[in-house]
């Protein structure tokens, strides 16, 4: 047709650039009011949607690293880590459109920032964010500190910064958005711009 090689390039240019307009709403909260949490205690977590889709429920610990919790399908149920039904220490279910997450018994290992995000059109939508962390023990500095030597004073960098937790999950979250959304819609791009060339090809024989 003559109209084939415009057509896949008006594809291609559709497929790059489809799903930026849509957004959607997901709102992640404690279920019960909770002002402090403690070691072994039920935590319960509820992330709320504007619409029906499968959801994953994901934790980001103290030091930025992502850990995948569970996945629940709106068709066949939760899927936890290592492709299991069920967790001893998890549970979750879908409730219209509520997706819950419990933690049976909080430890330190389950602090971090929690989260879900959902996957629509090769689009990952993430949720706001929920800490969820143990009270902070301080221990007293000792009353009589030790001289300082001048080697203490000179070994300090004073250049060296800590990231703000914001900036390290946006980071995080950035780089876990570009490999699942930007790696599919390459491929895709590159293949359908293949095939417009091939098209072109056989067209000039």
């Amino acid at each position: 047709m003559d109209g084939s090689p415009a057509l896949l390039l008006l594809l291609a240019l559709g497929l790059c650039e489809y799903g930026h307009r849509v957004m959607y709403e997901m709102k992640v909260r404690f279920r019960d009011s909770i002002t402090q949490l403690r070691v072994g205690q039920r935590l319960e977590l509820e992330c709320q949607t504007d619409r029906d889709s499968d959801m994953f429920w994901v934790r980001q610990d103290r030091n930025g690293t992502l850990h995948f919790i569970v996945f629940i399908s709106s068709l066949s149920g939760p899927t936890f880590e290592g492709n299991q039904r069920t967790s001893t220490h998890f549970e979750a279910s879908r409730d219209n459109r509520f997706y819950r997450l419990v933690v049976k018994s909080f430890t330190q290992q389950d602090e971090g920032i929690y989260f879900c995000l959902m996957n629509i059109n090769q689009m990952l939508y993430f949720s706001h964010s929920q800490p969820a962390f143990l009270p902070v023990t301080t221990t007293l500095a000792p009353s009589t500190p030790g001289p300082t030597t001048q080697h203490d004073i000179t070994g300090k960098d004073p250049c060296i910064k800590t990231l703000a937790p914001e900036t390290t999950m946006q980071e995080e979250l950035n780089s876990f958005c570009h490999i699942f959304i930007w790696a599919p819609l390459t491929g895709l791009c590159l293949l359908t711009l293949q095939l417009l060339v091939i098209t072109i090809v056989l067209r000039q024989r």
